[in-house]
């Protein structure tokens, strides 16, 4: 088996279903398999993949045991070379397997791979290419420097901004919206941490899928459309929630241990105040 392709979905039926026709497309011509495992939706999400599906491997969850824990299950019951870690959320394009497969078999150096993104309305999305999220990386994007220089390698280094939207490049983070992980590396990486329910389990398993000695690659003639976050929408302050403790988690595991205080302090100031912003704006529409 060339091509595993792992769904973890909650609650998003209808685009699930519009990605899984893609995927199947897709990967016309390619030795593959493909596993939803979908964790515990209320919307029918299940049944859907059962009755529409049926060369789809289903695996339904009893709980949400978010996004890292139902991945695992997924890449456990895989056999491919390859393992595409999907977003439910995602279309993608009809030749992106075909080339991002031929990517990896001809760089042996590549532990994963990602894709150029856009989001429904065709505009790229920067976090498809990402750099390693140092303190200063970091404290660049929080306070807008990035956005106020979008081509600097010092001041948007997150997003490798000096690096062109087409051109291949080493990307230190790709997104689990779409990672293609070389199954070797992944062997020596290990499986995603559950210590992430959700967010931050891409960059945790990107850095450690460098430290086992690869290079990680965005791949602009990879393309997929990325419809973001549609299962966080459900409830927007729990998502908040987990984003800000994965930045915690991440942080106190790969910064040096001087870093630890302030950068904790900085993510407590940042989690308070994007929960207020989303608060006043929901006070104003309501």
């Amino acid at each position: 088996m060339e091509l595993s392709v792992i769904i973890v979905s909650y609650n998003v039926r209808d685009y699930l279903r519009q990605a899984l026709h893609s995927v199947i497309a897709a990967a016309s011509g390619i030795s593959h398999e493909i596993t939803v495992v979908d964790n515990c939706s209320s919307d029918g999400s299940a049944p859907m993949v059962m009755n529409e599906f049926a060369s789809v491997r289903l695996i339904a969850s009893d709980t949400n045991e978010g996004f890292s824990a139902a991945c695992n299950k997924g890449i456990r019951a895989s056999t491919g070379d390859f393992l595409l870690v999907l977003n439910p959320d995602t279309v993608v394009s009809p030749d992106a397997f075909v080339n991002a497969l031929t990517f990896m078999r001809g760089h042996p150096g590549a532990g994963a791979a990602g894709a150029r993104m856009t989001d429904g309305d065709g505009r790229f999305l920067p976090e498809s290419k990402r750099g390693f999220p140092s303190p200063l990386t970091s404290l660049f994007r929080l306070t807008g420097m990035g956005r106020l220089f979008p081509r600097s390698a010092l001041f948007n280094a997150y997003y490798l901004g000096n690096m062109p939207e087409y051109q291949i490049c080493r990307a230190d983070i790709l997104t689990g919206a779409f990672m293609l992980i070389r199954r070797e590396a992944l062997d020596r990486a290990g499986l995603f941490d559950t210590s992430y329910f959700m967010y931050g389990e891409d960059i945790d398993i990107s850095w450690r899928i460098r430290q086992a000695g690869y290079y990680n690659y965005y791949l602009p003639d990879v393309h997929i459309t990325h419809f973001k976050g549609r299962s966080a929408l459900s409830n927007p302050e729990q998502s908040l929630k987990h984003f800000y403790g994965a930045m915690k988690i991440f942080a106190g595991r790969y910064l040096n241990p001087g870093w630890h205080i302030p950068v904790s302090i900085g993510i407590a100031i940042a989690h308070r105040s994007a929960l207020c912003r989303m608060r006043f704006k929901r006070l104003i529409k309501n």
